[in-house]
């Protein structure tokens, strides 16, 4: 049987990556973070999100200016 994977709450995730909860919901309402969004709660799949900022860091940083 496959296992979902285990989303977290903003709180959950910024302690996790040690950033602002702030700017974690700013990011994802920009779509520049994958989410998932019920209403005001933002919902974090964690290997997701940290494969897209590996994907972020690794970008040439003009391209990140956009």
């Amino acid at each position: 049987m496959l296992s979902s994977p285990r989303l977290l709450t903003a709180g959950q995730m910024a302690r996790r990556l040690r950033v602002p909860t702030r700017w974690l919901k700013n990011e994802a309402s920009a779509g520049k973070i994958p989410h998932v969004q019920a209403e005001k709660v933002f919902l974090f799949d964690p290997e997701a999100v940290e494969e897209a900022l590996v994907q972020r860091a690794r970008e040439p940083k003009e391209a990140r200016i956009a």
